[in-house]
């Protein structure tokens, strides 16, 4: 029997890569204790049957973005705080949870990116825009990845755009020989995407000056490096009472 501080945590794609990680983590941290898999791909009353058997306190999600909004839904029902690494999700559905969460007084924890690295790399890259708006991203993952562009990106960019002058970068009569060289335009300026094998998920964020240019890159080699990120979550979100979108949150 755990003892009382001990975090029971189930996790929701355990057999995935990253749901492997996880697993792995949470056995070699004695305040944390992995009580199984949620597989809710079953029925809703195999569903309730495995949150009364499993009881956690915490529902660790990597699975699809087609899924996660449903997860959620499940953890408001059952009194589950979730930390999800799954991106994906619509402005209108994060709105919709962010007001669900904060009416049933329940923690929770979305995060694009759980390297400490990558949010360090997202808050730099956000200081340096006030100095030097010219700036383009480029993020590459694996090409096994369903969204494009990354949380990460989108989170890197809204944090730009938060304390970037507005700006419409390039010549103003620029065109495109072939539709989507210059990449998506947030805001006046770029992201790209790119797909490849071999990759797990990395990030460079250029920025460009009168005679200088200046590179903020991150780069995750493997999983593991996502998972004292995880850790620190699981741990925080037990004294949430509403959802907080963005790792950056947790650390100064």
């Amino acid at each position: 029997m755990s003892t009382p501080h001990v975090i029971r945590v189930a996790v929701a794609g355990a057999r995935g890569r990253m749901g492997q990680e996880v697993v792995k983590m949470l056995g070699q941290d004695p305040e944390l204790l992995y009580v199984g898999e949620l597989d809710t791909r079953q029925d809703e009353e195999t569903i309730r049957q495995q949150f009364a058997e499993l009881r956690p306190d915490v529902l660790v999600d990597f699975t699809t973005p087609h899924t996660v909004y449903r997860h959620m839904e499940l953890c408001l029902q059952h009194g589950v705080r979730p930390v999800v690494g799954t991106t994906g999700l619509t402005p209108e559905q994060m709105d919709e949870l962010k007001h669900r969460f904060q009416t049933a007084g329940l923690g929770a924890i979305i995060a694009p990116n759980f390297a400490i690295g990558a949010i360090l790399c997202m808050k730099f890259a956000a200081m340096a825009s006030k100095y030097m708006p010219h700036v383009e991203i480029i993020e590459l993952h694996h090409d096994n990845k369903l969204d494009a562009p990354s949380g990460t990106a989108l989170k890197t960019a809204e944090l730009i755009a938060a304390v970037r002058s507005g700006k419409k970068q390039g010549h103003p009569q620029e065109t495109e020989s072939i539709p989507g060289a210059r990449g998506a335009d947030y805001q006046g300026f770029r992201i790209h995407s790119v797909r490849l094998p071999g990759m797990v998920a990395h990030q460079e964020v250029l920025f460009g000056a009168t005679g200088q240019t200046l590179s903020i890159r991150h780069d995750s080699i493997n999983r593991e490096s996502f998972m004292p990120g995880v850790n620190m979550a699981i741990k925080a979100v037990m004294n949430l009472s509403e959802l907080v979108y963005g790792l950056e949150h947790l650390i100064d």
